[in-house]
């Protein structure tokens, strides 16, 4: 099989342009709540390098805030919020109320109970592990939890939210925490590493192209006289 180096390491700038761009939307968001950073992995199929991305789901810390409309999970699940695309699921976050009283996330979206909208309205609210809602002691709804099914691909949209491919499955193994919230589970300091590591690469597969390039100068400009 003859290889084209410079077509290969065309391939692996481009590579590392992408780790990059990941590594770098990763950093932007170690402070945002409930975020899930993503990973970038690369296969050798021929000469060619091909990129694939994958989305960590591993849980950030959970932080207490005091506040009763923050949210965060326990256990491999998510929250169910309904945007104008579709439903979509989220690990949690600051929630509000809307003018009519219903349950949203931090984006305005609808958060989505059993029985559909949560209302709120005025009131102390409160929400129990099973993510049962009252309002000054009285159910109002049941936060609906959900876990992909097997197959099941989840695709990250708007930074926090994911849209699933496939079926979702309500579960109860999931506990729910109020008052809290979830950071992000970026390493900012490994990811630090990472973009220092990407660079110096980057930088390796250059200087190899410029040495290959001055090579085949000489060999047609000069050996071939």
């Amino acid at each position: 099989m003859n290889v084209d180096p410079f077509r290969t390491g065309a391939n692996a700038l481009r590579y590392w342009e992408e780790r990059q761009q990941v590594v770098s939307n990763n950093l932007a968001n170690a402070d945002t709540q409930g975020f899930k950073a993503e990973r970038v992995f690369a296969r050798l199929l021929g000469d060619t390098i091909a990129t694939q991305a994958a989305t960590d789901f591993k849980a950030g810390s959970i932080s207490p805030t005091g506040n009763p409309l923050d949210f965060a999970l326990e256990g491999d699940g998510f929250l169910v919020v309904s945007t104008a695309q579709g439903e979509r699921l989220t690990r949690g976050g600051s929630f509000g109320i809307d003018s009519e009283g219903r349950l949203t996330d931090g984006a305005g979206n609808r958060v989505v109970g059993t029985d559909g909208d949560i209302y709120v309205r005025d009131g102390q609210v409160d929400v129990d592990a099973s993510g049962t809602v009252r309002v000054d002691g009285v159910d109002v709804g049941r936060l609906r939890l959900v876990r992909p099914a097997p197959g099941t691909q989840l695709l990250h949209e708007d930074g926090v939210r994911f849209r699933a491919e496939g079926e979702v499955t309500d579960v109860r193994d999931v506990r729910v925490r109020q008052g809290y919230i979830e950071g992000s589970n970026v390493n900012a300091l490994q990811s630090m590493v990472e973009m220092i590591e990407i660079q110096r690469s980057y930088a390796a597969v250059q200087s190899s192209l410029r040495t290959m390039d001055g090579v085949m100068d000489r060999v047609v400009n000069q050996l071939g006289r």
